[in-house]
């Protein structure tokens, strides 16, 4: 088999801090920061000369990773983070954790708003999305017992 594995998902973000704040606080670890520059961050992105902030948070079980991203150079020029659930194109993560009430209320004092509502389904999820920093689309899924 050629895959071995989904390396990371990409989020920029304009405010780096807040951004490693909220995902720390949900549990995330901080694996690593740098800044990329030169030309051959260029040639990988399409975007010429660029300077970008980079934080990697990794899940506690050390599968899933998130590179969040602050360009300084060139500045973001597309935002999407306040679409709805039905847009096109890549629009949330989802992440797993072991109890979604007391997750929401560590999350809401980080200012994250819940989307909808709680909701269960049959006896296997409790399920939930919110908007936590700049408006980012985050799902909360409890597995029940």
């Amino acid at each position: 088999m050629a895959l071995k594995r989904m390396d990371n998902i990409g989020i920029v973000v304009d405010d780096l801090e807040e951004t490693i704040a909220f995902f720390l606080e949900l549990g995330l670890e901080l694996e690593g920061r740098a800044t990329i520059e030169g030309e051959w961050s260029g040639r990988v992105t399409g975007l010429g000369d660029q300077h970008v902030e980079v934080a990697m948070m990794r899940t506690p079980d050390g599968h899933g990773r998130l590179e969040l991203s602050r360009f300084l150079t060139p500045p973001a020029i597309a935002d999407h983070r306040n679409a709805p659930v039905n847009a096109l194109g890549y629009l949330r993560v989802m992440f797993a954790v072991d109890d979604i009430d007391d997750t929401l209320e560590r999350l809401r004092n980080r200012g994250a708003q819940l989307v909808g509502e709680v909701v269960q389904y049959k006896d296997v999820y409790r399920l939930c999305y919110i908007r936590g920093p700049e408006g980012l689309l985050i799902g909360l899924a409890q597995e029940l017992n």
